[in-house]
């Protein structure tokens, strides 16, 4: 199409693998954003879900943990269940980038998006 144009021809290949991977970045975060990972602490008496791009979505309490003398124990569950899901969504947000940038030939250590 353009190999009249020296140089041109090679941008315009780049350009359009650009665009292809803006596209594929935009479906990768649309992915992170419906996947669910969970998080737990106290041996599963707190669950905390949230999203592959780190959005709590929910918590789970057993209730035999919800006495009133023990208010900070469950408090520092919660958050520890909180890390704990957040810590999975960023290490598979990670594992999905370096995925995508494998499939695209670029170097596994590669930081996505640049």
């Amino acid at each position: 199409m353009l190999k009249g144009l020296g140089g041109l021809g090679d941008m315009a290949k780049m350009m359009k693998a650009a665009q292809e991977m803006q596209g594929k970045m935009a479906e990768l975060q649309e992915e992170l954003a419906r996947t669910v990972v969970v998080g737990e602490a106290g041996a599963g008496l707190v669950k905390a879900r949230c999203t592959a791009k780190g959005e709590v979505t929910g918590l789970d309490i057993d209730a035999s943990i919800l006495v009133a003398s023990e208010k900070e124990v469950v408090e520092d569950l919660i958050l520890a269940a909180i890390h704990d899901a957040q810590a999975k969504a960023a290490a598979r947000g990670a594992s999905e980038m370096q995925k995508m940038a494998e499939s695209m030939g670029l170097p596994a250590d590669m930081k996505l998006p640049f």
